[in-house]
This record gives structure tokens, C-alpha cells and sequence, in this order.
């Protein structure tokens, strides 16, 4: 195996012709953010300039495999360090997601890219074995919406996802593809965020339920959720959730991820389930249960105490739209004004919470 993959590697250098590559420090995106990052968090996501890499693999093979029982194909990733080095890493990709794996909804679905420990420990992308890249499916621009959304969240709290936007330049192995560059950006692996908040991840056969877990922190998700017109999640069926836990005598932490069926996001592709009752994710449908009062108004007091900072993140932001810029603001602008008027408040969210709690919606498809 070990003569074959350096047949492979050396292959690929023969074949593909060495472009001149960008430097990893690009462009700085600033983001505002007040949590603190934990000393021990992989330095990949601690930098926010955007990483610029090349894979190469055999792409008609890669793409194509996209069924259910998927596997893994050999690929190299090359950049050049701080000191214009070139930097070849062997690794292994395979494609990877749910709906975007569906090649009427993506063209380009998504990936996960497996290293060896060993191997990549000293390369700008630390030491870590699994990533997802989250791609351009069918352009880049949703790819930037998306990873600005992990942004948010992460102002927030540490319990969350890291996000690390990145420029990609995919060349084919056999130079039957055209070479091309798209934004993408990695997500941390869920062992590894517990890790950096020094817990675990519940296995999805525990059953919980949405009053089993961390009752501030729900509450925190919920309101997230609803901020960005999100429905496509779920504690029980641990869709687009996983649960934290830091201390098995205590409730877990949900963490949400996969936001592109989101309002803000807006994918051409992004249908709320006719269970809901709604027909865009432009329109906001509050998820969550019935919280306390003093839940509520902590939760109303964190999300004012970040407005500035959340602003700032699409404000400061120079890839995006100048058009999605001013949507985007005004759609937040909207949920700051439910949020902060007492009898909206009651009706969009206080209202809808004690009816969820009495018996939630069962969507097609997640049980």
C-alpha cells in the first residue's frame, strides 16, 4: 500500500505542472469577535486570513462517488509556507454530506479530507485527522454566506464550530478537467471541538430532547436559530445538532452546524419542510420550547451585548455583495426589533415556544 500511494504521489508531480501558488497570508477578513479562544485551539483556526491550498486528485472518480456507501481515494494537497517552501501533503478524500451530496442540488458536492496524524502535524494545518470542506457547490458566493453564519455563532459562544474560509485550486489528476479556484472553507471535526472545550460528544443512540440539555444554552441555540431563519434542525433526531458534554452528570451543550438551508444563507435550493406551515427561510418560525422568563431575558440581554459585533462581521466583510450586505442588515435588523418589543416578543416567540413544548412538528424524513 505504502509503494503504491508513492507511485501515486509521484505520479501526480509528473503530471501536473507546478503553478506559481499564492502565499497561506492573503487577504485579512476582519471579524469581530469576544470570546476568549482557548490556548489549546489547532492555530488553523486561530488565523483569519484566507488559506490558499491546491488539491489534486483523479476527479471523475471522486465526484462520481457519491452513494451511500462512499469510499476514500488518494489525493495530494500542496501550498507553499511562510517562506514561499513548497509543501506537499498526501491525504485521503471522499465525498461527504447529505443533501449537497445530491448532484441536482450541487455540482460540486462537498468533501471530507482524512490526514495522517503524523504527517500533517507540522503543516499549517496542525495536527488533525478528519476535516470537512464545506465547497462551492454551484458557486461560491453561498459558501461565503455560510461560513460568515459560523462566524456569528462563534461571537457568541466557544461551544461552536470553527470556520476557516480558504481559496481552493482543484486540478485533475489526469488533466481532463479544467483546473479551477473557488472559495470553500474548513470545518473543525467534532472530536476535536470537544476536545478544545475539553469534553465529549453524546452518541446519537442517546435519546434527548431539547428540555434534556443545557437549558441556557438551548435557549441561546434557539434564538440563533431563529435569528438566521433556520428550521433544518433537530435536538432528538441530532439533526444539524450535536450535543456537548462536559460533565456527565450534567445536561450537554447543543452545538449547531450546517446553516445552508438558513434565510440568511438563502440557497437556491433552501425549501422549508410544509409541516412548518411556511414557504421561504425568509420567514422566521421559532423552534425551541417554552423557556423561563429570566432564560428569555438573559438570552435577549446576549444578544443585544453582540449586536455591534455581529454587524461588524458583514460590514467588514470584502467579498460579499453589497446587495447581500444591506439584505443581510436588514434582516437582522428585523429580528432585533422582535426581540426587543415586548408584545412581538410574546407573539413570534414566548407564544410559539409554549405551543412547541406542548408537542413539536415531526418533519418527513428525520425519523
Amino acid at each position: 500500500m505504502k509503494n503504491y500511494f508513492l507511485y501515486f504521489l509521484v505520479s501526480l508531480l509528473l503530471l501536473v505542472p507546478l503553478q506559481p501558488q499564492a502565499q497561506i497570508q492573503t487577504d485579512t477578513l476582519p471579524v469581530a469577535s469576544s470570546v476568549s479562544i482557548d490556548q489549546q485551539e489547532n492555530p488553523l483556526f486561530k488565523n483569519e486570513e484566507v488559506l490558499q491550498f491546491r488539491i489534486t486528485m483523479d476527479m471523475k472518480t471522486v465526484l462520481k462517488d457519491r452513494g451511500e456507501e462512499r469510499g476514500y481515494h488518494p489525493a495530494v494537497i500542496s501550498y507553499k509556507d511562510k517562506g514561499g517552501t513548497e509543501v506537499l501533503v498526501p491525504f485521503k478524500i471522499m465525498v461527504r454530506g447529505n443533501r449537497r451530496r445530491d448532484p441536482t442540488i450541487c455540482g460540486f458536492p462537498p468533501l471530507m479530507l482524512n490526514f495522517s496524524r503524523k504527517t500533517v502535524e507540522k503543516t499549517v494545518f496542525g495536527k488533525v485527522n478528519k476535516l470537512k470542506l464545506v465547497t462551492h457547490c454551484n458557486g461560491h458566493e453561498y459558501v461565503l454566506r455560510e461560513y460568515l453564519v459560523y462566524k456569528l455563532y462563534n461571537t457568541i459562544t466557544d461551544h461552536s464550530f470553527r470556520a476557516r474560509l480558504c481559496k481552493i485550486e482543484y486540478v485533475d489528476q489526469a488533466g481532463k478537467r479544467k483546473t479551477e479556484s473557488q472559495y470553500g472553507f474548513l470545518l473543525e471535526d467534532d472530536v476535536d471541538m470537544a476536545r478544545r472545550n475539553k469534553g465529549e460528544i453524546v452518541k446519537k443512540e442517546l435519546a434527548l430532547k431539547m428540555d434534556e440539555t443545557n437549558k441556557l444554552a438551548m435557549a441561546k441555540v434557539a434564538m440563533f436559530q431563529y435569528m438566521i431563519g433556520n428550521t433544518d434542525w433537530s435536538v432528538p433526531y441530532r439533526h444539524n445538532i450535536r450535543l456537548l458534554s462536559l460533565d456527565s452528570l450534567q445536561a450537554p451543550f447543543p452545538v449547531p452546524y450546517d446553516f445552508d438551508y438558513s434565510g440568511i444563507v438563502s440557497t437556491p435550493y433552501a425549501v422549508p419542510p410544509p409541516e412548518l406551515g411556511i414557504t421561504s427561510v425568509r420567514h422566521r418560525l421559532f423552534r425551541g420550547y417554552s423557556f423561563p422568563d429570566e432564560t428569555y431575558k438573559e438570552v435577549i440581554n446576549t444578544f443585544n451585548r453582540h449586536k455591534t459585533n455581529f454587524y461588524t462581521i458583514y460590514q467588514q466583510n470584502s467579498l460579499i455583495d453589497e446587495r447581500y450586505r444591506k439584505q443581510t442588515l436588514k434582516f437582522l435588523d428585523e429580528f432585533y426589533e422582535t426581540i426587543n418589543d415586548p408584545k412581538s416578543f410574546h407573539k413570534k416567540i414566548v407564544r410559539v415556544g409554549e405551543q412547541n413544548s406542548k408537542g413539536t412538528v415531526v418533519i418527513t424524513g428525520l425519523k
